[in-house]
């Protein structure tokens, strides 16, 4: 799983910045006890031991790209004494997962960095059974998210450049995701917005070095010479102070749930 900012970030981080979207997602999944279902782009398994506990007699598989995140999983797993769930490095673009076996995939902000996202959801829609659901929650475009305007703004870029990394908000078009998920074999693909606020910590300098840990903070500070790095550090600084409340640094964002099924 690589965070919105490209990064592979740790766990615990990624998991209290995305609490509230995981909430919004867990209602929207709707698992029933005898589910089987994959989480793509699991990370540490947050998403997939929540759905797990709610598909007490089903079956849960996790995968993501991240060795580290996936032995991660399946050692928070056994500490929960979750039997019902297992975890695999794998990328789900290409992955041999078994034909009509799942009732449900789902997936918090993992499906958004494919190369061909057209081969990936149809590789994706065969391990669905017929009438099998997608849920996924994705970023809406770049220009709904505080987060990632406020960020840009304070380190001088004020648009999205062309970075040549993962882009976040690949999905947020509706109108190509429903091309996209048609081509790959999907019906009944529908949109709901999420707004939620995005957490980065509990003050200004644990949330500074966690948005410092996103690949495209760095590339946009190695553009710059020292002291305009140094100048726009503060500014950064300054921004996040500027969204520091009781609860910590918050920004809002938008996303969506989409929603379609294997006809």
């Amino acid at each position: 799983m690589t965070h919105p900012g490209g990064r592979k970030p740790p766990p615990s981080g990624y998991d209290a910045e995305l609490r509230r979207h995981g909430e919004v997602l867990r209602r929207a999944c709707r698992v029933g006890p005898r589910d089987r279902f994959l989480d793509i782009g699991c990370g540490a398994g947050t998403t997939t031991r929540e759905a797990a506990r709610a598909a007490r007699e089903g079956e849960a598989l996790g995968v993501d790209v991240s060795a580290h995140a996936i032995e991660r999983a399946r050692a928070l797993a056994r500490a929960e004494g979750l039997g019902n769930v297992a975890f695999e490095q794998a990328d789900a673009q290409v992955h041999p997962f078994p034909e009509e076996h799942f009732d449900l995939v789902i997936s918090r902000f993992g499906t958004m960095f494919f190369a061909d996202p057209v081969a990936a959801f149809a590789n994706i829609g065969r391990a669905l059974r017929p009438a099998g659901r997608l849920v996924m929650m994705v970023w809406q475009p770049h220009e709904r998210n505080e987060w990632e305007l406020a960020i840009r703004r304070a380190l001088g870029e004020p648009s999205p450049a062309d970075e040549g990394g993962p882009d976040a908000f690949s999905l947020g078009d509706p109108e190509a995701v429903r091309e996209i998920l048609g081509a790959a074999g999907f019906a009944d693909v529908a949109f709901t917005g999420v707004e939620e606020p995005v957490y980065y910590g509990p003050d200004v300098p644990a949330a500074l070095d966690w948005v410092c840990s996103f690949t495209s903070t760095a590339r946009l500070l190695e553009r710059l010479d020292p002291g305009a790095a140094a100048r726009a550090m503060e500014r950064l600084r300054e921004t996040l102070a500027a969204h520091l409340d009781d609860d910590g640094v918050r920004f809002g964002s938008r996303a969506w749930i989409v929603t379609a099924r294997r006809p």
